[in-house]
């Protein structure tokens, strides 16, 4: 593991600033209205209430959460990465002992509020963590991790187990409290899908006079390839090659600039890619 000052002070400052959002999301909005937050941290939450609803014992959300924490950092170090893992761990346990120091300060109580609101604020913190290269812990382990393999937007797959955790709450619970909390978690993961792109594709097609020196700019700054075609411009009359490439949404604004700097008068078409098929790397998140 490599570590520069610039990189990874951003990073921190990224995960420390997610956890201080997602602790008091979970002491001003989750809290005053009862709700459950999904995941790992959800689950935790769960277990403090079976504990005092049917055992009368009061169980610390730090100890709870890190324990089930455990298996999913597992999979983050032997298929993710360990500086992305180190980071991450550093989310759950910052968050962790966050949630029980922070004093609880409800803003509202009203219950579509809280769900609407606090959703925001924990979408907000997730991204927050994914855009420092790290992870909220718990299921969000998961999703990078299919987003990695699979190449594809995980994170509706974690929207569905989210919901069945919120509707075991509902049958143990509350089926009012365990609705508004898939409300809340609905709400988080659209602002996780706005915020974090990097798991969706772009297109490029670049009209240009210098195809290996733009080849070779995309080739170092991406993992990625790309494919020369040889066209006649209708207007001049004269050869251009086109180059055919697709990156990742979040290497778009790099590879633009790089490509300007090789050729000022490339012609550069961008188009979001929805759909597709073949060998597309991605690079590790370390």
């Amino acid at each position: 593991m490599k570590f520069t000052f610039r990189e990874d002070g951003k990073r921190l400052f990224l995960v420390c600033l997610g956890a201080l959002i997602f602790s008091f999301n979970m002491k001003s909005f989750v809290r005053a209205g009862n709700l459950l937050p999904g995941g790992i941290a959800g689950m935790t939450v769960l277990i403090q209430q079976i504990g005092n609803e049917f055992f009368h014992i009061s169980i610390p959300y730090s100890v709870v959460n890190l324990v089930l924490n455990a298996i999913p950092v597992m999979i983050g170090i032997r298929f993710i990465g360990k500086k992305f893992t180190l980071y991450s761990c550093l989310m759950i346990v910052l968050s962790s002992v966050l949630t029980d120091l922070l004093p609880s300060q409800p803003l509202t109580y009203d219950a579509l509020l809280v769900a609407v609101f606090g959703g925001l604020l924990n979408g907000f913190a997730i991204s927050l963590c994914l855009l420092g290269n790290a992870s909220s812990g718990g299921l969000d382990f998961l999703a990078v991790f299919l987003s990695n393999r699979k190449n594809i937007d995980a994170w509706n797959y974690t929207l569905v187990l989210n919901a069945v955790i919120l509707a075991t709450a509902g049958c143990l619970f509350d089926w009012n409290r365990a609705l508004y909390s898939i409300i809340f978690q609905f709400t988080s993961t659209q602002v996780v899908h706005m915020m974090y792109q990097k798991h969706r594709q772009h297109t490029l097609l670049i009209i240009t006079n210098h195809s290996r020196e733009v080849y070779t700019t995309i080739s170092r700054c991406t993992s990625h390839g790309a494919t020369v075609f040889r066209g006649i411009g209708s207007y001049d009359g004269k050869e251009r090659d086109m180059v055919y490439s697709v990156v990742s949404s979040d290497e778009v604004k790099m590879v633009l600039k790089n490509v300007r700097e090789v050729d000022p008068a490339a012609f550069i078409n961008t188009l979001r890619t929805d759909h597709m098929t073949g060998r597309f790397i991605q690079k590790k998140e370390d």
